[in-house]
């Protein structure tokens, strides 16, 4: 057997939380699939499709309230089941090309929501599972592994003799139904299940908020905890002190953060960055304390293929952030300032286990602007660096989410320009406690949390680009903020560009978008693969069909042009619980022959949205 022969596809134990009109039945050429009020859709088979339009038999589904709702929970279904070898996967559609390079896609995710005794969690603290897909350049075959990361609450949580699970740590996001929750100090629930990246050889798998764990690249097995932080980072009693209040503050919650919560005393961030010309890996830390003082600590980190640390710099900002992604360039390290406040009452509630720890924080949408810091990334030897302590005031309010590239020009006379594009959103719209829909007091994933009526108002995820110019001194002349390209106005997120030009002027970008198509999911769950030209302004696209959706795309480079390559994504056709591998080519988006390949899955190993994959090619 090439899987263990017990497995579990269940979806989260999710009832709906809105009022749903009746089912009714849907009727397509040569089908129909009948249904009755209040019961979960049966699965229709749907015509692929390989353009940017979806098939004729999709167009004919009837677009209602409780397929949307239940095909949103199958998109975050439990897979309890573990590769045991490399399964080679079937192509269904189209076929490998052969000069597809030899090389891994490692996607990283939640794999697991509900226990066996009572318990949801929310999908950020889904224990990771990671896939591999294997791409073998000779045989032209990929071969498909997926397993558990065995982190230290993984272990404690699951029973491999029966195969059973029991919850017993909280996790930030979530609160226990079935275990202990008034004095349960088990919150930062490190479960490996953010991002992954093959360095040197290693690979890692990140979390937001603690050490990686490190996994071999064969057979998925984890080795165990990575320590990618320095002994003098890790000493409980390390860093400097000025002796102000908030030192002495940082000092009383120590023994408590770390003692009694068990938090490690710097925060890994699970965004890194690879920089390509120096050939760096680029890391970032927090300290744990700081989520709950008006301060914050980074602490990045370069490291050469074999793990040494090339550089290392620290820097204390005045201010209360949250950061899950950041931006590099030649010079510097980009922050930008997603501000937070400490919650009094939910953090009572959080303490004493009734809500979920991160209720104990909320935005702080209190300025008009967008402080971004611009941190030196080397030490300054001409005694003409800029105060970095001072942010530049991005002239509107957002909050970003992910970072798809930034770059730096100059010219002759030392001025620059330093260009930023990401995927924001808005301080309105964003809610720690509801990401993804998820009600922790209901246990319910509620798609409308995602698909908001907006109005006047851009609410939700969008590209941008964010333009500040310096003078040679570094002293800001001006900056803006401008919709990446100015006729795209869809939700857009995960923007990924060719790796070789990261940190770099690059022409494309490529990310995960909504076609729209779906009226009750109009922006979320995504189902289109977007390439934006950002200097011609161009869009093309490329649509899965309805009620199927997509992940985050990946750009895999095979030539020296930018759009030389391939586009690698996952798409999850809920609706007859499959999860397909598509080849994409990226020169020939929006045309019909813009899908190369498509390969399946089997279906006793369909898995849950992943969250963010690398690319590890073979050379």
């Amino acid at each position: 057997m090439l899987a263990k022969p017990t497995y579990h596809i269940v979806p989260t134990k999710f009832p709906s939380p809105i009022n749903l009109p009746p089912l009714v039945s849907l009727k397509v050429p040569s089908l129909q699939a009948e249904t009755t009020p209040k019961t979960i859709p049966n699965a229709i088979s749907i015509n692929p499709t390989s353009s940017n339009h979806v098939s004729t038999l999709d167009d004919t589904l009837i677009d209602d309230a409780i397929s949307a709702f239940w095909d949103y929970q199958f998109l975050f279904v439990s897979q309890r089941s573990e590769t045991t070898k490399p399964i080679t996967l079937h192509v269904v559609d189209g076929s490998i090309p052969h000069d597809f390079p030899s090389g891994t896609y490692y996607l990283a995710g939640p794999g697991l929501f509900s226990d066996d005794h009572g318990s949801t969690v929310h999908p950020l603290d889904g224990h990771g599972y990671l896939r591999a897909f294997t791409f073998d350049g000779v045989d032209r075959e990929v071969k498909f592994m997926a397993k558990y990361v065995k982190t230290q609450a993984q272990v404690e949580e699951h029973d491999p003799t029966t195969d059973t699970w029991q919850f017993t740590h909280r996790g930030p996001f979530s609160v226990l139904k079935g275990g202990h929750k008034v004095g349960n100090t088990k919150v930062m629930k490190n479960v490996a299940n953010t991002s992954v990246v093959r360095w040197g050889e290693r690979v890692l798998c990140l979390w937001e908020g603690g050490e990686p764990y490190e996994i071999q690249s064969g057979s998925l097995d984890t080795v165990g905890r990575f320590d990618l932080i320095d002994g003098c980072d890790s000493a409980v009693g390390g860093g400097k002190n000025s002796g102000d209040i908030w030192d002495v503050a940082a000092g009383l919650l120590k023994p408590i953060l770390y003692g009694v919560f068990k938090m490690p005393p710097k925060r890994l961030l699970s965004h890194y960055k690879v920089d390509a010309s120096m050939n760096r890996l680029i890391t970032t830390s927090c300290n744990a304390e700081d989520m709950l003082l008006p301060r914050s600590s980074f602490t990045f980190y370069e490291y050469d293929s074999n793990f040494e640390l090339m550089n290392k710099r620290e820097f204390s900002i005045p201010d209360h952030l949250m950061i899950h992604d950041w931006a590099f360039t030649d010079t510097h390290y980009i922050l930008f300032a997603n501000r937070i406040k400490l919650d009094v009452v939910g953090s009572m509630a959080a303490v004493c286990g009734i809500s979920p720890m991160i209720s104990a924080l909320s935005v702080n949408p209190s300025k008009p602007t967008s402080p971004i810091y611009l941190l030196p990334r080397f030490p300054d030897k001409s005694g003409k660096a800029r105060d970095w302590r001072v942010p530049v005031e991005a002239p509107s309010q957002f909050w970003l989410l992910h970072v798809g590239n930034a770059f730096e020009i100059k010219d002759a006379n030392g001025n620059s320009e330093i260009k930023i594009q990401a995927a924001t959103c808005s301080y309105q719209w964003f809610n720690f406690q509801k990401v993804f829909g998820y009600n922790w007091q209901s246990d319910k994933l509620d798609p409308s949390i995602m698909n908001v009526n907006e109005g006047e108002h851009e609410l939700l995820p969008r590209l941008v680009q964010v333009s500040i110019q310096l003078d040679a001194d570094g002293n800001c002349q001006k900056s803006c903020v401008e919709p990446l390209i100015n006729k795209w106005k869809r939700t857009t997120d995960f923007p990924v560009i060719n790796p070789a030009f990261s940190g770099n002027k690059n022409k494309y970008i490529y990310a995960a978008t909504s076609s729209g198509y779906r009226q009750t999911l109009p922006h979320f769950p995504f189902d289109t693969v977007v390439k934006l030209n950002v200097l011609n302004q161009s869009v093309h696209t490329w649509s899965v069909g309805r009620r199927r959706f997509i992940g985050e795309p990946i750009f895999i480079p095979k030539g020296d042009e930018e759009d030389d390559g391939y586009l690698l994504v996952v798409e999850y056709a809920v609706s007859i619980q499959r999860c397909y591998l598509v080849i994409l080519d990226p020169k020939r988006m929006e045309e019909d022959d813009a899908l190369i390949a498509r390969l399946e899955v089997p279906k006793h190993l369909n898995f849950p949205l992943g969250f963010h994959g690398f690319w590890a090619t073979d050379k």
